[in-house]
This record gives structure tokens, sequence and C-alpha cells, in this order.
């Protein structure tokens, strides 16, 4: 456990306590805001990156579907559902792009009983592929389906050892700049030339003749 990327070295420990408080998190990177959710009811400030950054508190408007992870590293999608939100929240639902945008879900440990975060971990990365809002007396509900990362290793990459795809890649580096030009590049090896080249010898009339050079 200790090993997995992207897991605070303080929640290793908790983790191994008999009472443990967890919480979810959920963040959703739009292209003009970040928006930051917890399932608990107060503001919680969790470290990102060395830097404090405030998830505020859904409590039970926020809910997450289960997340699997099989033997052959493959991830099923994952659905988020947020009630009653603000205008602020729905206006981005509706105007903003959304699609293959950044969705992360965090498990976390709030530290003896406060709302402080004591330690979280990445369970759950990838993209935003389709969201739907509902409308009722009550307020809206957005529910937002995602899809892992982990399903690239599933597409092809349409690469290839070119320059063009290099170029895609790389712009500026000359790698395979000279690829071209060796699909049709006749290579000379284990022969001679006629023009006096390696292993020529000139015959009784005084010019030079090919010959085969064999090797034991």
């Amino acid at each position: 456990m200790s090993n997995r990327s992207g897991i605070d070295a303080a929640l290793v420990d908790l983790l191994g306590e008999d009472n443990q408080i967890l919480f979810l998190a959920v963040k959703l990177e739009f292209d003009t805001e970040t928006l930051r959710f917890w399932n608990g009811k107060n503001n919680l400030v969790i470290k990102e990156g060395g830097s404090d950054t405030t998830y505020i508190g859904a409590g039970d408007l926020l809910s997450v579907s289960g997340i699997e992870e099989n033997l052959d590293m493959s991830v099923g999608g994952v659905t988020v559902a947020l009630a009653g939100m603000n205008a602020e929240v729905l206006n981005l639902a509706l105007s903003e792009e959304y699609q293959n945008r950044q969705v992360s879900i965090l498990l976390g440990q709030l530290s003896g009983g406060t709302d402080i975060s004591a330690g979280t971990m990445t369970i759950f990365s990838g993209r935003m592929q389709t969201m739907q809002i509902n409308d009722d007396p009550d307020g809206s509900t957005i529910t937002l389906n995602a899809e892992s990362r982990l399903i690239d290793m599933e597409r092809p990459s349409n690469l290839r050892y070119t320059n063009e795809s290099q170029q895609f890649i790389a712009d500026g580096d000359t790698c395979f700049s000279r690829v071209s030009a060796l699909q049709d590049k006749e290579i000379l090896w284990g022969r001679t030339t006629g023009g006096g080249g390696i292993g020529g010898s000139s015959g009784p009339s005084g010019g030079n003749e090919n010959r085969q050079i064999q090797h034991k």
C-alpha cells in the first residue's frame, strides 16, 4: 500500500488504525475554473502540490458510484452526482466545454473527528464524457459520467516511426528526419564495387574486376 503512487505517507499509517473516518472528494477541472467538493458539511482544506486548496462541503448532495479495478488493469467508468447546486455551478455545467476535461476522485481520512484532512490518495483519474441536468422543485441535479484514463491503453496511437509522427510528439526533433531516405537505399555489404572500392583487385589486363568476398 505504501508504494502506491499519489498516497500521502501520513495516510499509510492512519489506514492501519482500528478507527478511521474516511471521506471522498471530487475535483472537476473545467477550462475557466476548477470545482472541488467533498462529502462533508463544512469546507475542507486539502494539500495539492504543496499548496492548500479548499473543497466545498456538499454533504449527502454529493454521491459517487462504485469504483472497481481489475487484474487486467482495466477500470470501468464512474458516475458523480451533485444535487442542489447553486447558479455558479449550473452555469459552468450549461456553458463550459466539459468533454475530456479532467476528473479526479480522492479518498482521504479526517484527523481526530475534526474537519482537517490527515491525508489523501487518488482512487480515480479520468475524463468527463457526458453530463445530464435534471430540474425539479427541490433544485437541480447534475449527473456526470467519466471514463478512466486507463482506457487509453485500449486505443491505437496511430503513430509511426516517421518524421511526421515525431514532429507531432516533439516539434523540431530530427530523430527520424532521415527515415524516408533509407526506404529504397541500397547498402552494399560483403561484396566489392566496380569503382576500385574495398576489396577490388587488378586483373591481368590491368582493369578492376568485381569479386565476391566469402566469409568462413
